[in-house]
């Protein structure tokens, strides 16, 4: 491993055991489940079944960002190390947490002005973020330094592409991302909003599709325009779900047949609970790299 640290937060939704294969560090998000207090922690100390089951059941969920000190206490051991790190955050469309990161990074740099510790927005989430700094680690260990790696990763960043489509609109109406009316009937109807991330990192619905099948096969479709060799592309895809892994493992069979020279098999992650607070369970996402997000 080169002499710096690859970082990420608990949001790239990834597991315990792919970020350890790769030595990619990880920091705790927050979540309370009915006012009670847990740290988003890749499903240790609470299995993402019991925390989509809870949500069913009518938990009431909440999140909260890692705050600067958390910041400093995580980054100040390997620094007294003598490694540089990159930091990447999840994206600041989505959350307030690349503030905390570049407070404690101002602070660690004149403790310690011998050493590099770079920050990178993602403008990316789930696992998606997770796709991200999987790429970051192929370069690192083909020996990037660690400016080489945060520069590729602030020219490419846009080329990261999500396609999400969510099943129950339930959590979004809680949440204040969709009227109650408008959730009440698409419910009814069986709509499933598609949505994508950004170019400002930003959630943003594309179109509404009837059906949660004509929903995947329409991800899909939309994977064949955007990425990166169209039908032909040979990159990694990833797909993450909230407690529904048949709607994930649908998608992933699409996937499969429309792309047949994609590298090594589709991987499928959970949602973990600090983005799965906000969209609940029913949620599949798609990720991939192809076309650069534009305005």
């Amino acid at each position: 491993m080169r002499n710096f640290v690859l970082s990420c937060c608990s949001t790239a939704d990834l597991t315990m055991e792919h970020f350890a294969e790769r030595k990619i560090a990880w920091i705790r998000f927050h979540f309370e489940l009915d006012g009670k207090h847990y740290w988003d922690d890749l499903g240790q100390t609470m299995s993402f079944e019991t925390f989509y089951q809870a949500m069913k059941d009518g938990a009431m969920t909440k999140t909260s960002q890692i705050n600067a000190d958390e910041f400093v206490e995580y980054w100040e051991p390997f620094l007294k190390e003598g490694k540089d790190i990159l930091h990447v955050t999840l994206s600041s469309g989505i959350s307030g947490v690349l503030n905390s990161a570049i407070i404690a990074k101002s602070e660690l740099e004149e403790k310690y002005p011998d050493r590099k510790l770079y920050v990178v927005d993602s403008l990316a989430a789930a696992s998606g973020y997770g796709l991200l700094m999987d790429r970051l680690a192929d370069l690192r260990d083909e020996g990037k330094t660690i400016d080489e790696v945060r520069d590729w990763a602030e020219a490419n960043k846009m080329k990261l592409q999500h396609l999400v489509m969510v099943t129950d609109l339930t959590y979004l109406v809680r949440g204040g991302r969709v009227s109650k009316a408008s959730g009440f009937f698409g419910n009814a109807l069986n709509i499933c909003p598609l949505i994508c991330v950004d170019h400002e990192g930003k959630l943003s619905v594309t179109q509404k599709v009837r059906t949660k099948k004509k929903a995947a096969r329409t991800l899909v479709e939309q994977m064949s325009t955007l990425a990166d060799g169209g039908t032909d592309y040979d990159g990694k895809c990833y797909i993450c779900h909230s407690a529904c892994t048949e709607d994930a493992q649908m998608v992933a069979d699409l996937v499969k047949e429309q792309f047949p020279k994609i590298t090594g098999e589709v991987e499928i992650y959970n949602i973990g609970t600090t983005i799965g607070s906000h969209t609940g369970p029913g949620t599949t996402a798609l990720f991939f790299w192809g076309k650069e997000r534009t305005e």
